[in-house]
């Protein structure tokens, strides 16, 4: 396999485009997740993520190469989104190709498990009422343990 493609864009992410790169002759399987920024309580007007890009982008190179390691992939990409985004917006894209599915699946559940608790981003919701930081979840941290 090559190198996983990481990319953190403050462009919108265009899912039929990254699925279509994956596409090879090897590979029987192409498995993606697409996170979108949700509004639970209707009240939120924004999320604002924030990074510093050199740890962002080699924490992310760090997770995506386990996963290159633990799977026998044909490509795997991450694209994640920073600045503000609205409601609906797509936040993240992990997409893997293998040559049979299980890879491609448990690969993207991976990463998407150490995304949640490893990527160093800083999110804060913007709502009528002000703005507010939101740290992970204790169920991310519960998911993340089931591959170590």
């Amino acid at each position: 396999m090559t190198k996983p493609f990481i990319k953190i864009t403050e462009s919108p992410i265009e899912p039929a485009d990254e699925l279509e790169i994956l596409k090879d002759r090897a590979s029987g399987a192409c498995s993606m997740f697409l996170g979108s920024v949700r509004d639970e309580n209707d009240s939120l007007l924004a999320l604002h993520l924030e990074h510093y890009e050199g740890m962002t982008q080699a924490q992310i190179t760090k997770i995506a190469d386990k996963a290159v390691q633990k799977w026998s992939l044909n490509g795997l990409r991450v694209i994640h989104r920073v600045g503000r985004l609205l409601p609906e917006d797509i936040i993240v894209l992990v997409a893997a190709s293998s040559a049979h599915r299980t890879d491609s699946i448990e690969a993207v559940h991976y990463v998407m498990d150490y995304l949640k608790t490893d990527a160093p981003f800083w999110k804060s919701e913007e709502t009528a009422d002000g703005s507010s930081w939101v740290d992970a979840r204790d169920s991310d941290h519960v998911a993340k343990k089931k591959w170590q």
